[in-house]
């Protein structure tokens, strides 16, 4: 099994510089592929001066962020693809602790592991929850989605996870129509549709929050609105053994009108809240839907209605 590192960049030649010498860092050897999405702050430059080091890819024209990770997958060459945004950063044993899953569940598809999140200094901030029992485990494909569909299934950020890359090139890539907020989630989705979730309860990799960083930089109003897409998505890919238990369209919608709702009034933003909750607001599968949403993430283990399989 052959691993890539596949960088996403744009015009942060600093932050990219840490990125690039953590996937050159890794205890196995693997392959570093840069994917610039035509930055102008010499970072072209920079990449012709490490020579063969890494596999450099320049977009002719912006593409955005979806885009010019296609265009790294594929020009990577590895079996399984782990996925680099510019401003994070891997810990040095991320590859080699993933080869070692892999080889452990061959099923699996698609990999995730917990992350710390950092803020531009390098300082931890916080740590990702453990998702699941033992020091691995995997969910098989038949529960993902139910899973995912429920927040049952955290497969996180890029900085997270890895892929098999043949799986990633059947689903036809990310989908350059989606924001960069939820574009990751998307191909999450649709990966799943080709094998098992392996899950590792190790830190891994590092995810920098930072002003510059694009979840800062969307409205609730649009996270709302995107979260609903992502939600249908979901849905109509839920297997037979769970549909029964699936909760309406409607319901999920109207639980995250109401999550998001409350999202804006913690933040004193009395004129979007109102809008967001008020359709919702007589719901009470909605409000069970929230819940249980936050029972989850105060009690990881309320969570276990989908199968977690450790192994070793």
């Amino acid at each position: 099994m052959t691993f890539s590192i596949v960088i996403s960049t744009y015009n942060r030649l600093d932050l990219l510089k840490r990125a690039i010498a953590s996937a050159l860092n890794q205890t196995v050897p693997c392959e570093v592929v840069v994917a610039d999405d035509a930055s102008t702050d010499g970072t072209e430059a920079y990449l012709h001066s490490l020579g063969d080091q890494v596999v450099y890819h320049r977009n002719g024209q912006n593409l955005n962020h979806a885009g010019t990770v296609n265009a790294g997958v594929a020009a990577a060459s590895g079996d399984w693809v782990k996925l680099l945004d510019d401003d994070d950063y891997l810990a040095p044993n991320c590859i080699e602790a993933m080869d070692q899953a892999i080889a452990c569940h061959p099923q699996a598809v698609i990999c995730s592991c917990q992350a710390a999140q950092v803020d531009i200094n390098g300082a931890e901030l916080r740590r990702t929850a453990t998702p699941g029992p033992g020091v691995m485990f995997y969910i098989p494909q038949s529960a993902i989605h139910y899973g995912m569909l429920l927040d049952r299934v955290p497969f996180g950020t890029p900085v997270q996870v890895a892929f098999h890359r043949q799986a990633f090139l059947k689903t036809g890539g990310w989908d350059t129509t989606m924001t960069t907020n939820y574009d990751d989630i998307d191909a999450w989705i649709r990966l799943a549709e080709h094998g098992d979730a392996l899950f590792l309860n190790q830190c891994l990799a590092y995810r920098t929050v930072w002003p510059g960083g694009h979840e800062q930089k969307m409205s609730l109003q649009n996270r709302l609105a995107l979260n609903i897409t992502i939600k249908q998505r979901i849905h109509q890919r839920v297997g037979p053994t769970y549909q029964t238990q699936c909760p309406s369209m409607q319901d999920l919608s109207d639980y995250l009108h109401l999550h998001w709702g409350l999202v804006a009034l913690r933040q004193k933003q009395l004129g979007a809240a109102l809008p967001m909750i008020l359709p919702a607001v007589l719901n009470r599968a909605a409000w069970r839907l929230l819940y249980q949403a936050r029972q989850l993430r105060s009690s990881p283990a309320a969570g276990e209605l989908i199968p977690k399989q450790v192994i070793g």
